[in-house]
């Protein structure tokens, strides 16, 4: 409890270089009942649709900063270790889109949302009933090296408790998309079992990405930092595979500042400025097999996406088309890729 105590003053003040924070407690610790728990949110009411983001990223910042108070009212970080302990060990993120069977795979990260940043509804019938469960299983039978769950609630409709959703359907490692901006969600994302967070440059100051980089591999989760300019790529290159390397992804996102649509096209006009090609992450725009193929020419070997397969009849059919492989039923999943437990 007292560590916590002091870790909370210092996210106040001094980085997280100076904390030094344990995550292990003992055997048999306590845990809040689900009921209770308020990292499992519950659904959202009806009258109360999700918001769609505002343009200005201080308004996000702004908007989530409450959020996060809110709920650190609510749990305490003495209360969030006995969270953490009890977790399996984190699925190694990493290994699991790195590892490449052959010269020519590309690995996709493949993203479960409900909703886009566009604020419209993937499919009319997310707004009423989701099953996270089935499309984690029908991702995992057809080929995804890992998944990506968006758990922001306000804007895109998600929910934390997706995450062990995700994980109880399927072995593959998962990784936590949301506004991420604090510590207490670090702390938060591995208690609900993430393997992996995104971080958002334009979000953040680099003090913030080296602190939160370095909290996040004591906490044994990969973090992949996204970029959507030149500018913020020049901002963090320096710090990309910091602490350590095995812990650190780049991506680019393909929606330029301002743009309606993502654009394959502007991972490739940045990757020249990339040093570690093999680590980097191609963020949305990817529709089909050729897309694939252009970023393989580029040795972009990491695709993650989302909103071409959740607008789907069947997000897992359209993983496979993806990818160009024989469609197969979640019940006949295929051995777990490398880097993945079984």
């Amino acid at each position: 409890g007292e560590l916590f105590r002091a870790a909370a003053r210092a996210f106040g003040g001094a980085g997280l270089q100076t904390v030094c924070l344990n995550v292990l407690a003992g055997p048999g610790a306590p845990s809040i009942p689900r009921s209770l728990d308020p990292l499992v949110p519950p659904s959202l009411p009806p009258n109360n649709p999700p918001m769609t983001p505002p343009s200005d990223p201080a308004a996000i910042i702004e908007r989530k900063r409450a959020d996060i108070a809110r709920q650190m009212a609510e749990i305490t970080f003495a209360e969030l270790e006995p969270l953490v302990a009890p977790q399996e060990p984190p699925r190694n993120f990493f290994a699991a889109v790195t590892d490449h069977p052959d010269p020519f795979h590309v690995s996709v990260i493949a993203e479960i949302e409900r909703k886009g940043i566009d604020g419209r509804w993937h499919r009319p019938a997310y707004e009423a009933a989701f099953d996270t469960a089935s499309i984690a299983r029908a991702f995992y039978a057809n080929g995804a090296a890992a998944i990506s769950v968006n758990t922001d609630t306000p804007f895109s409709a998600g929910q934390l408790s997706m995450i062990e959703q995700v994980k109880a359907a399927s072995p593959l490692p998962v990784l936590r998309r949301d506004f991420i901006i604090d510590p207490w969600q670090l702390w938060e994302s591995r208690a609900a079992g993430a393997d992996a967070v995104l971080l958002l440059a334009e979000f953040l100051t680099l003090a913030e990405i080296v602190d939160l980089h370095i909290l996040a591999q004591r906490l044994g989760l990969t973090v992949l930092l996204e970029v959507n300019s030149i500018e913020h790529l020049l901002r963090v290159r320096p710090h990309v595979g910091f602490p350590h390397k095995s812990y650190s992804l780049l991506a680019i996102s393909n929606r330029a500042p301002g743009a309606a649509e993502p654009d394959l096209s502007h991972t490739l006009r940045m990757v020249e400025m990339v040093e570690d090609t093999p680590t980097l992450v191609s963020d949305s725009g990817i529709h089909v097999y050729e897309d694939l193929l252009r970023l393989r020419k580029h040795n972009v070997r990491i695709a993650l996406e989302g909103r071409s397969l959740m607008r789907a009849d069947d997000p897992g059919r359209a993983l496979a088309a993806l990818l160009r492989r024989a469609y197969r039923k979640p019940d006949n999943p295929p051995t777990p890729p490398r880097g993945v437990r079984p």
